[in-house]
């Protein structure tokens, strides 16, 4: 007689311990790479999800089996209206470690921005004065950060006015050519084809799609328990939690699925434009509509649903083949997603 199985792997990737909901909608960016550009840019970029589509490109990777041939991928596509720098921040190194801010000037935002409805009571203060002193201590500075807000009421499917702040690091050049750029674009637009390339790849921040509260059979895929010996506390449960000790427990335990900030590397930029009946299908995006400002199509799915900030940041480990430029498209579906 065959001996029965007691024992069973674990169930449940432990990767993502705690399972929690992120503490904000607009990821804040913890890490920031070092780039070799020859020219100061901003690091990062605000898009908004609009959904998916799929085109045929011609595979230009050339370790791939396909390469030179075409083939049919799922891109999502983002809208990207123009970011507007408010303020310039210069952190100084600290005595044991990390960095620490030295001085923060911002200017007067425009009132099409409508900023009062994020900041009610911000003073901009002399602007001259504050970027001489970070002038005069240059020899401090460790890194350059713009404050930049986001513009929703230029997207076509969004309802919100209330802008989107983010920091975000400038990097390439030397320390005075960064602080020259940061002050040469506070209150001017920024498109995102003045930070990105079509081809490039780049790391995508977003926050996903929220579950609720969900039990260890959904959450964790635990298996369920055979109905048939009439469980007196259920079968969608695990069998015991054995001796666990609180947050430090391995054992799956129900809890918060999903609206979890996630990173996901090295996502490839198909296609960056400004015309949206190119990709826009008939109808629009289902829960979003049209685009109506600039766009840019991500290889792949993106975390996050329809009108959810995504955080476009250059690669924090890029990958060891450098593409020369954006793959050829030779069509892009435009039929209804509904």
């Amino acid at each position: 007689m065959a001996r029965r199985k007691t024992s069973a792997p674990r169930r449940g990737s432990l990767a993502f311990r705690p399972r929690k909901k992120a503490s904000r909608l607009v990821p804040r960016i913890k890490t920031w790479p070092e780039v070799g550009l020859d020219t100061p840019k901003i690091l990062a970029f605000i898009g908004y999800k609009a959904g998916m589509t799929h085109t045929a490109i011609i595979d230009d990777s050339p370790s791939s089996l396909t390469s030179g041939r075409e083939i049919i991928i799922p891109v999502t596509v983002l809208e990207a209206p123009p970011l507007i720098p408010l303020a310039i921040r210069a952190y100084t190194a600290r005595d044991f470690s990390g960095l620490q801010t030295f001085y923060e000037c911002w200017i007067e935002p425009p009132k099409e921005l409508e900023l009062q409805r994020k900041i009610p009571n911000l003073r901009a203060g002399d602007l001259d004065k504050k970027l001489s002193h970070i002038n005069d201590h240059l020899e401090l500075i460790k890194s350059i950060s713009l404050i930049v807000a986001s513009q929703p009421k230029l997207a076509g499917g969004l309802s919100k006015k209330k802008p989107d702040l983010l920091e975000v690091k400038v990097g390439g050049g030397d320390m005075n050519s960064q602080l020259n750029y940061a002050t040469s674009i506070l209150g001017k637009e920024v498109r995102i084809s003045d930070v990105f390339s079509e081809g490039q790849f780049i790391d995508i921040i977003g926050v996903t799609k929220g579950k609720g509260f969900q039990g260890v059979i959904k959450r964790f895929g635990v298996k369920e328990l055979p109905r048939w010996h009439k469980h007196r506390k259920g079968s969608r449960r695990i069998g015991s939690r054995s001796p666990t000790l609180g947050a430090l427990s391995t054992v799956p335990q129900a809890g918060q699925l999903g609206f979890h900030r996630r990173t996901e590397f090295n996502k490839r930029i198909i296609k960056i434009g400004s015309n949206w009946y190119e990709i826009v299908p008939s109808g629009g995006f289902p829960h979003y509509g049209l685009i109506r400002s600039d766009y840019v199509l991500i290889k792949g799915s993106v975390a996050g649903v329809p009108k959810r900030p995504i955080i476009l940041r250059y690669p924090i480990r890029p990958p060891t083949w450098v593409p020369s430029g954006a793959p050829l498209i030779t069509y892009i579906s435009l039929d209804s997603k509904m």
